[in-house]
């Protein structure tokens, strides 16, 4: 922690939800660093109606981020991808710069473990169980921080409460639910009594006014007519949201309202599930859940979406009648509450007691969630989140559950380490494709490695690094 008062400056140039989803980074930096100045550049479409709703911060527009240049920072965080975004992070002066960072020739590297970690994971996201919200601050707060953190529980439906909150778009089409689901799911939360009011930004108001007549009932329709404040302020009177992964489900969340997640298409609510504890997620229940792009022709994790069984889990919601969602059933499709894990990090618990995230019932977690959980906590373990115990707990889970997989998957840890001797022996840098090579068990690994000796040009401390990390791994397996 900082010693005097300076300077902190965040850069977050992406969508809606990726701002609100930096909010928890800005409460942890005040706490981190005390008296701080802190300042956030941000697009000012998004920055200027959530500011009443944002933690203490300075904004400013990547326009006018050049206006920073000439003054000192103690910390510079930049969590966009933008090609301006890292050249501002380069130009701005301070002894810690993380994520990327533009040098004067242009070269963009990433600063910190963590960021680099995710830069991993793009399109390489299968396996990985870290929120964005914890990965935009974990090389700066420490985990034990986070875990201290309370959040308020959302507010809970009752009797009084009965209008719904339907939100009919998302930033990719794959990403929500079709027309014709939406305006059978209308009606058929009205027939349970429920009021669904139909809500969405400009670019929706096509959908919301077809959806609305194809539900051939009376329906309030919102679309195009609220900005930001104003649907953050309805939000007070609506028993629950349902809605795609939004910018607005992130605004929902972060206001307390309550939220029904249809978390379908290319999106993994591992990473960007409502963040704060209490809230609800309906995943499919596929192997390809949770991915960076579709690669079928059409999305078919969208097309089992039951209207009827969908609005049953949302009228219990908005009732507040969570306790007898235990033993709901969407079919081909699993349940599941927005939690803490052990170690106070965001996590998916499963709604129906007598199921395990993608598992069978009274059985072990299915092979991808134990795999996701083991690479959860080795990547936690080499970055110093925690101690090696928690690595070796969730491989020797893995090698219980899945015994014929954990063989697996040291023999592939094997094939890695042979790789990265062959290109050290050829003084070669691996390519955007050296992850893809290995198979899908390994690859947060391989991917991993592939950033960090792209970041340090092969140089002899990036491979030794990798070796290094590979070498940890390998004697973790072979513990008594």
């Amino acid at each position: 922690m900082a010693s005097e008062a300076g300077s902190i400056v965040v850069i977050q140039t992406q969508r809606m939800g990726d701002l609100i989803l930096t909010y928890p980074l800005l409460l942890w930096l005040a706490r981190e660093y005390p008296g701080h100045a802190l300042t956030v550049v941000a697009e000012p479409t998004f920055a200027g109606p959530l500011a009443p709703l944002s933690p203490p911060a300075a904004y400013v527009p990547l326009a006018r981020g050049g206006e920073l240049a000439g003054r000192g920072h103690d910390l510079v965080v930049n969590l966009s991808i933008r090609p301006e975004a890292a050249r501002l992070a380069g130009e701005l002066a301070a002894p810690r710069r993380l994520g990327p960072v533009a040098d004067a020739a242009g070269v963009v590297r990433v600063g910190g473990d963590w960021q680099l970690y995710r830069a991993s994971v793009v399109h390489n996201n299968r396996h990985n169980r870290f929120h964005w919200a914890e990965l935009n601050a974990l090389d700066v707060v420490p985990v034990a921080d986070m875990a201290r953190t309370v959040w308020p529980a959302p507010r809970t439906g009752g009797p009084g409460r009965r209008r719904v909150g339907v939100f009919v778009g998302a930033s990719e089409p794959d990403k929500r639910p079709s027309v014709d689901f939406t305006a059978r799911f209308v009606r058929e939360l009205a027939g349970r009594g429920l009021v669904p009011v139909l809500l969405g930004g400009p670019g929706e108001v096509e959908l919301g006014a077809e959806a609305a007549r194809r539900a051939g009932i009376p329906v309030t329709n919102l679309c195009g007519r609220l900005g930001l404040k104003e649907l953050a302020v309805i939000g007070q009177d609506l028993a629950l949201l349902v809605t795609p992964d939004t910018g607005p489900m992130h605004l929902a969340a972060w206001t307390g309202w309550r939220v029904l997640n249809l978390s379908i298409g290319p999106v993994s609510a591992h990473e960007t599930g409502p963040y704060q504890p209490g809230h609800f997620v309906l995943r499919p229940r596929m192997s390809c859940r949770g991915c960076w792009a579709c690669v079928r022709e059409r999305p078919v994790c969208r097309a089992g979406l039951d209207p009827a069984r969908v609005a049953y889990v949302a009228a219990r919601l908005a009732r507040g009648e969570d306790c007898r969602l235990a033993g709901a059933r969407v079919p081909g499709y699993e349940l599941l509450r927005s939690a803490r894990d052990d170690a106070g990090l965001y996590g998916l618990v499963p709604v129906s007691p007598d199921h395990r995230p993608g598992g069978r019932p009274d059985g072990p977690c299915d092979a991808r969630e134990a795999v996701g959980g083991l690479w959860q906590a080795v990547f936690g373990w080499f970055f110093g989140a925690w101690g090696e115990d928690r690595a070796a707990l969730a491989l020797a889970g893995l090698a219980a559950g899945h015994p014929a997989l954990a063989g697996r998957f040291s023999r592939s840890l094997a094939g890695l380490g042979a790789a990265l001797g062959r290109d050290a022996r050829q003084g070669s840098v691996p390519d955007t494709g050296f992850a893809r090579r290995f198979a899908p068990l390994v690859r947060p690994l391989a991917g991993f490695f592939e950033r960090v000796l792209q970041n340090g040009d092969g140089d002899r401390p990036s491979r030794l690094r990798c070796l290094s990390l590979l070498a940890r791994l390998a004697a973790l397996g072979s513990r008594p």
